[in-house]
C-alpha cells in the first residue's frame, strides 16, 4: 500500500539510460597527461568511486561523452563472477583540471525533463537492496555479466514526492560527507607519513630513469650543509621533514658507497629477507569460503583492498595462512605490489604477502612497503600471462638498513598519524553501517523522516 503522497513508479518512466563511447585503446594511459577514462574498475561495491587505478586517454574525444560533475554513472559490466558492482552508481566529481570520459560499459543515467524525480534521490535508490536484486537477478552471462538500459529501467519502486526525496537525500548524503571527509583527512595523514619516510630513508638514493626527485629533504645532505639541527624559531629552506635536534643526532654527515649507490655513512644495504619477516599466502580449499561471516576475514588477492585497509567480503572457515592486525598485506599476484594493512586477524591467500619489520615496527613495514612500488613494478612487467613474485624474490628484494635507533624514531613519529587514520576509518564504518541500514527503511517509507532521529539513538545503542 503507497503512503500518504508516494505513488507506483518505474524507472524507465523517470529516466534513460546512455551507453559509453568506445575509446581507443592506444591512446590509453596508466599516468597522466590525459583525460580520466572511467571504467567499471573505478566502482566501488555498495556505489561510489574509487579513486585508484585510473585510466587516461590522450586520443581525440567526443563531446558528447565529456562528463560534467554530478553526472550518475553505473556500470553495464561486471568482470566478477559474482557482478559485485553491477549496476552500482556514482557521481562524477568535480574535474579538478581534468575531463572524465564517458566509457563503454558505463551507462550514463539521465533523468527525463519534467519528471518528479531529484538526482540525489535516485544516487540512494540506486544503491538499494531491491534494485540491485532487480539488475543483478536479471543480468546475462557467465564470466563476465552484462546488464542492459532496458534492464535497469524496468525496476518498479515507490516514488515519494519531492520534498521527502529532499530531506531523505539529504539525511543519507549528510552521512556520506562524513565519511568523506574522513577520507580527505586520511588521504593528508599518510601524505605525511610518506613525507617524513621519504625525507628520512629515500632522498639520499640514486634517481631512477625517467623520475624526478628533489634531495634537498635528505637529512644527510643538509647535516653537510650546515642545514641540521634547524634553528627553533624558525624552518630554512629545503629543512626535511620531522627533523628536530635530538633526531638530527640519529643522521651521520657523510655517505660512503654501496651496491645501491651512496648511502649514509654506517647504514648497509640488506635484503628484504634479512630485514623483514615475511609471509606468502596460501589459498584454502574453495568449499570453505562463505560470505555470512563465519571464520576469518579471507583475502585471496588486491579485490578487496582499500585506501589503507581491505573490505570485509568473504570469509574462511579453514584458513591456512594467516596475517596479524598491523602486517602490511602486498599484492603479489596480478598487480604485484599494491598494498594494504591487515586490520584484524585475517586469512591470505596466494595473492597476498603478509610482511613486518623484526623489530615489530607496524608504521616503518608500510612506508617501506610502498617506498618499493617502483621494484615491485618490475616483477609486474617480467611476467608472461601476469605479473607476480615468489618468496625468493621478494625475500631477495634489497634494502637500505638504518640505524635501529632511527627506525625506532620513524615508528615514534608516524604511529601516531597512522593511529588516527585507523580511528578514521573505524569512524567510517560506523557511518557506513548507520547509512546503510537507514537507506533501505528510508526509500520504502518503513521509517519517515520525521523518525530518524529516533532511529539513529536505538540504532546507536544497538551497536
Amino acid at each position: 500500500m503507497a503512503l500518504d503522497g508516494w505513488r507506483n513508479a518505474k524507472l524507465g518512466a523517470l529516466i534513460d539510460v546512455k551507453h559509453g563511447f568506445a575509446f581507443q585503446g592506444e591512446f590509453f594511459n596508466d599516468e597522466p597527461p590525459g583525460d580520466i577514462l572511467l571504467t567499471p574498475g573505478n566502482f566501488a561495491i555498495g556505489g561510489g568511486f574509487k579513486s585508484d587505478k585510473l585510466k587516461y586517454y590522450v586520443g581525440p574525444v567526443p563531446d558528447d561523452f565529456v562528463l560534467q560533475e554530478g553526472d550518475i554513472l553505473i556500470t553495464m559490466t561486471d568482470l566478477s563472477k559474482n557482478a559485485d558492482t553491477l549496476g552500482y552508481p556514482a557521481i562524477v566529481p568535480k574535474p579538478r583540471g581534468l575531463r572524465y570520459l564517458h566509457n563503454q560499459r558505463l551507462g550514463k543515467v539521465i533523468i527525463k525533463d519534467r519528471a518528479p524525480l531529484r538526482k540525489d534521490f535516485l544516487y540512494y535508490l540506486l544503491r538499494t537492496r531491491e534494485y540491485r536484486h532487480e539488475v543483478v537477478s536479471s543480468a546475462t552471462g557467465t564470466t563476465v555479466k552484462h546488464t542492459s538500459p532496458e534492464r535497469v529501467m524496468a525496476f518498479e519502486f515507490q516514488l515519494p514526492p519531492l520534498p521527502e526525496q529532499r530531506a531523505i537525500a539529504h539525511i543519507l548524503g549528510t552521512l556520506d560527507d562524513k565519511i568523506e571527509l574522513n577520507r580527505r583527512m586520511n588521504e593528508t595523514l599518510e601524505a605525511m607519513a610518506r613525507a617524513t619516510f621519504k625525507s628520512w630513508f629515500v632522498d639520499f638514493l640514486p634517481v631512477r630513469a625517467n623520475m624526478a626527485r628533489t634531495q634537498t629533504g635528505d637529512p644527510v645532505r643538509a647535516k653537510m650543509e650546515g642545514r641540521l639541527p634547524a634553528p627553533s624559531d624558525a624552518r630554512q629552506a629545503g629543512q626535511p621533514t620531522g627533523i628536530d635536534a635530538e633526531t638530527a643526532a640519529l643522521f651521520p654527515d657523510s655517505f660512503e658507497d654501496s651496491p645501491l649507490g651512496k648511502i649514509p655513512k654506517g647504514w648497509r644495504v640488506g635484503t628484504i629477507g634479512d630485514e623483514f619477516n615475511l609471509m606468502m599466502g596460501q589459498s584454502p580449499p574453495g568449499e570453505t569460503y562463505n560470505e555470512i561471516g563465519e571464520g576469518l576475514p579471507f583475502f585471496q588477492g588486491r579485490t578487496d583492498f582499500g585506501f589503507r585497509f581491505p573490505t570485509q567480503r568473504v570469509y574462511c572457515t579453514a584458513p591456512t595462512r594467516q596475517a596479524n592486525p598491523g602486517d602490511t598485506m602486498v599484492s603479489v599476484r596480478a598487480p604485484v605490489g599494491d598494498i594494504n594493512m591487515a586490520s584484524e586477524t585475517c586469512c591470505i591467500g596466494r595473492g597476498v604477502a603478509a610482511i613486518r619489520h623484526k623489530s615489530g615496527s607496524r608504521s616503518y613495514t608500510f612506508y617501506m612497503m610502498h617506498s618499493l612500488r617502483d621494484t615491485f613494478a618490475d616483477f609486474e612487467a617480467e611476467g608472461t600471462v601476469f605479473g607476480c613474485i615468489n618468496k625468493d624474490d621478494f625475500q631477495g628484494i634489497k634494502c637500505i638498513t638504518p640505524p635501529a635507533e632511527l627506525i625506532k624514531k620513524y615508528e615514534q613519529t608516524a604511529f601516531p598519524l597512522d593511529e588516527a587514520i585507523r580511528n578514521n576509518d573505524l569512524s567510517s564504518h560506523t557511518l557506513a553501517a548507520t547509512r546503510d541500514a537507514l537507506l533501505p527503511k528510508l526509500l520504502v517509507g518503513e521509517i519517515r523522516v520525521k523518525d530518524v532521529q529516533s532511529f539513529l539513538e536505538a540504532f546507536t545503542e544497538k551497536a
